[in-house]
């Protein structure tokens, strides 16, 4: 090596130092101990775990980390570089669909010496940045320098449902990274938040954009975390061109057709399906289902993900070969969190006569993991077959604590139920309200028809207490989230 780059190296070498240095001022490592809810016995209380994650200070005395890093939290705390006192911390904001929370601390002196970060833009395919954390539960700061090698729409996993812009790196994002800065010419442009392992890939990793993080800043600006809003149609590319001129569309690269409009969401009774998505709020809709938008090509939803609750949305249409303008209000944000992963909510439960009835979500069917056709297929097809629209919750019997007041129900469990003594059954509340009615028998009636479960009040009333001694029962319900 020459002595021009001896030089220049080591130049590098002390800028990157001093810049880390810097940015230790506002590098915060959280200790978070958490409850899991139990799915298969509701009423108990939960394991606690500990795990280990980063966050950053921002303006207004806060600190910036991801949702999944204090999801759960029972007890925080937390400590910044060079001060080993631990603080406690509480959450300020959460917002699960982003992966994104901002924490406070009560102490104001944890921020003495601390130095609030600052946000850029989207950085550059092929540029390098530097993730900023404390992988695998490290008590010490580490620096890991990627190149940006996309940025696209991605799956966020923590919710397991939402998708936004996110953008990869070609640096591992291990455990204890999750929430930190990522950064470039000094100023924050992006927070770490998730990766591959395994065999998968390696040394891939993602960071949350400035996009999503000022967006989730300025929506809890009024105290509120109100979501994504969301415009609830789903739609196909039209690269046919059989197709396209049967749509009458005129030139070869413009418009997506509307396939699905989800009842219950914001283009309910406003968009069709069958109708050709042209521009949206005045950005032309390419075949493809992009737009451009501040120099890149990007999915056309990303118009609506920047807009929040109230906003609306202009949609610039061709229907039935005739051209149209709708303005959609985004009033409510996407109505049906069941597939999504849940968090900081407990399970919901009604017990009689040893008879465990829940409402299905992501997180039963993770826990419990169901064989029952019927259930499986209803849980998938939720949403895209509207079964939502006359069972707004699908309510199982999930378990059944033997006793002899419940002899023979064993062949039931995961079976969806439709009616307790002819009462429609479509939450886990109208199951509570019709074993609180006064009857001698209580018939239950499942999806699919076949026998019936049939109890006696008497003897449930009988079976109470030896039920919740033998199975260390704590509750009989649990209506509230």
């Amino acid at each position: 090596m020459s002595r021009f780059h001896l030089i220049a190296f080591a130049f590098l070498c002390t800028v990157a130092a001093l810049n880390a240095v810097e940015i230790s001022k506002s590098l915060i490592r959280i200790e978070a101990t958490s409850q899991e809810p139990n799915y298969k016995t509701p009423w108990s209380p939960g394991d606690v775990s500990s795990g280990v994650g980063a966050g950053f200070v921002i303006d207004g005395k806060r600190i910036m980390t991801n949702a999944h890093v204090v999801s759960n939290a029972r007890f925080l705390t937390i400590s910044k570089e060079g001060d080993p006192n631990p603080y406690l911390a509480k959450v300020l904001h959460i917002a699960h669909d982003c992966d994104l929370a901002l924490l406070t601390v009560e102490n104001p002196a944890f921020f003495k010496g601390t130095s609030p970060l600052e946000f850029g833009g989207i950085p550059e395919i092929e540029s390098v940045v530097s993730a900023y954390g404390y992988p695998l539960g490290g008590t010490r700061l580490s620096v890991t320098r990627g190149i940006v090698s996309r940025i696209d729409f991605q799956p966020y996993s923590h919710s397991g449902m939402d998708s936004h812009l996110a953008i990869q790196i070609d640096a591992a994002i291990n455990p204890g990274n999750s929430g930190g800065p990522v950064m470039q010419n000094g100023k924050v442009v992006g927070v770490a938040f998730q990766g591959y392992s395994g065999d998968i890939a390696q040394n891939v990793g993602y960071m949350i954009p400035t996009p999503v993080i000022q967006r989730f800043l300025t929506d809890v600006k009024d105290g509120h975390y109100d979501r994504y809003v969301d415009l609830a149609v789903a739609y196909r590319n039209l690269f046919n061109p059989a197709s396209r001129r049967a749509l009458g569309l005129e030139d070869e690269t413009t418009g997506v057709q509307v396939c699905s409009v989800y009842s219950g969401g914001a283009a309910d009774g406003i968009v069709k399906p069958g109708d050709v998505i042209l521009k949206i709020d005045g950005h032309t809709v390419s075949s493809d289902g992009t737009i451009p938008l501040e120099n890149e090509a990007v999915p056309l939803d990303e118009v609506v993900e920047r807009k929040f609750k109230g906003d609306k949305v202009q949609l610039d249409i061709l229907r039935e070969r005739k051209p149209m303008t709708l303005t959609v209000p985004l009033n409510e944000p996407w109505p049906f969190k069941l597939q999504s992963n849940l968090y900081d909510e407990k399970p919901r439960f009604v017990v009689a006569g040893g008879l465990v009835f829940q409402p299905v979500d992501q997180n039963f069917m993770e826990a419990h993991e169901p064989s029952n056709q019927r259930l499986n297929y209803i849980f998938d097809y939720f949403i895209d077959d509207e079964l939502h629209t006359n069972r707004p919750e699908i309510v199982v019997l999930s378990n059944i604590l033997p006793d002899p007041v419940n002899a023979y129900a064993e062949e039931f469990r995961y079976s969806v139920v439709d009616e307790v003594n002819g009462h429609r059954i479509k939450r886990i509340e109208d199951i509570a309200a019709a074993f609180e009615e006064k009857a001698d028998y209580y018939v239950i009636k499942f999806a699919g028809g076949g026998r019936p479960i049939v109890l006696e009040r008497k003897a449930i009333e009988e079976a109470r207490s030896r039920i919740s001694e033998r199975y260390a029962l704590t509750a009989e319900k649990n209506l509230e989230k």
